[in-house]
């Protein structure tokens, strides 16, 4: 028997019961379906956390903090900025409660060959109030003028501080673009008065909106310059002796090909100021690409534990079709006799309820990755949540789908094919 015969003997044979064949191949179109799903989730996770991170900057470094014996690390966190603007890769230094100091920041503009702009943040929280809104627990950010280039951030009205406003204690401040408005709503905030803490700042700008990344909201943040933060928000009684005290530094590259280069520079130089040994340094160097793979390794793995997860209702549906299948052959055992006494072979026997298994496993695979491309972009628009199509994915749940059918499907064809001709037509 030809294969276009098989494949038309057992399409007809499916459509005789279209309630049943419908039912059948549930299982089947709901684990291709939640495959397909899952991974675009995990997908798109994947990328939002990769997005959030580049969004920080161009080709940000970050050196963190390490824990010591002497407990953990501050929360304090200072900024500094170099003569270098925009353009080039940024590197993100931050130190330990007592392992950087602002007198790095120089030595690093001077004494690193490939440095394009330095910027080092320090935040503390303060309650800010404007007329009569007051809000308390507001994060307070002191930087300097590089930080708009080197954290990727624009102005929406107003403008920036100058270096001279920092040097000279300047008390001005730049809103977040949400702060902004919780504070001032429809009102021009530019010129205006806020009262942060004890101390009375001038409005000089607003940030253009730059959203949450991940868990900081830099809108609902207030700039100001980093000495008016070491001076009259966080002093420090020790700053004569030791130097003031910082926590982020972010370096500006001008060559992005000389990365690890300028890293080992900063590195060496770090260690022979703080007079830290290589075995145990006082901070942490860290690309944005270490973290961006360190979260798809993360992610990957929980894409996998889904996929397999979904992949169980795959295996639901193929023992779904074996067991409507092992129902066929008992319901159509005469059927199955006829066929062998007019010259039907055990291998066509065979052949034709394989091929029913996987007619109903393909169909419902085609079915689900409708089902499943359709859902990822219905829980995207409802859920709120970025989904990603993979494609692999839709191949992977096919394929799947395809070999489910054939290994369920095998033993109720087999079963078929071994009927005695005899003992089939006697059947009732």
């Amino acid at each position: 028997m030809n294969p276009s015969e098989v494949l038309r003997i057992s399409w007809e044979a499916i459509l005789k019961n279209k309630v049943r064949t419908l039912l059948t191949m549930l299982g089947v179109i709901i684990g291709v379906a939640a495959v397909i799903i899952m991974i675009a989730i995990s997908s798109g996770t994947e990328a939002t956390i990769r997005d959030q991170i580049t969004s920080l900057g161009a080709n940000l470094i970050f050196i963190t903090p390490n824990f010591t014996r002497n407990g953990p690390i501050q929360s304090r966190r200072v900024v500094a900025s170099g003569n270098g603007g925009g353009g080039g890769v940024s590197v993100v230094i931050a130190g330990e409660g007592g392992g950087l100091v602002y007198s790095d920041v120089t030595a690093i503009q001077q004494q690193i060959p490939n440095v394009a702009g330095v910027s080092v943040e320090q935040d503390t929280t303060e309650t800010v109030k404007a007329g009569n809104v007051s809000l308390s627990s507001i994060a307070i950010l002191g930087s300097l003028p590089d930080f708009l280039s080197v954290r990727g951030m624009s102005i929406a009205s107003g403008r920036y501080f100058t270096a001279q406003e920092n040097t000279d204690y300047t008390r001005v401040a730049v809103l977040g673009y949400s702060l902004a408005q919780s504070l001032f709503g429809t009102t021009d905030p530019i010129g205006q008065a806020v009262m942060v803490g004890s101390q009375r700042l001038t409005v000089i700008g607003v940030l253009a909106k730059k959203g949450l990344v991940g868990d900081v909201d830099y809108d609902a943040r207030l700039y100001t310059p980093i000495q008016v933060i070491l001076h009259y928000f966080i002093p420090s009684q020790f700053a004569r002796f030791l130097g003031q005290r910082v926590g982020t530094i972010y370096v500006q590259v001008a060559d992005p090909s000389k990365m690890t280069e300028t890293i080992q520079q900063i590195n060496l130089l770090l260690l022979q100021r703080h007079k830290v040994s290589a075995d145990a340094p006082d901070f942490t160097i860290t690309t944005q690409q270490d973290i961006i793979t360190a979260q798809g390794s993360t992610t990957a793995a929980f894409r996998s534990l889904l996929a397999w997860v979904a992949g169980v209702s795959l295996i639901v549906g193929g023992i779904g079709i074996m067991n409507i299948m092992l129902v066929s052959v008992t319901e159509r055992t005469r059927e199955i006799g006829l066929r062998q006494s007019v010259g039907a072979t055990p291998s066509d026997i065979r052949w034709q309820f394989l091929s029913e298994a996987l007619l109903l496993s393909l169909v419902g695979g085609v079915i689900g990755i409708l089902v499943g491309v359709g859902g990822s972009y219905i829980f995207q628009a409802v859920g709120g949540m970025r989904t990603v199509i993979v494609p692999s994915s839709i191949l992977l749940a096919f394929c799947s789908a395809a070999a489910v059918g054939a290994f369920f499907g095998f033993y109720p064809a087999n079963q078929a094919a071994q009927l005695d001709p005899i003992d089939a037509l006697r059947h009732e």
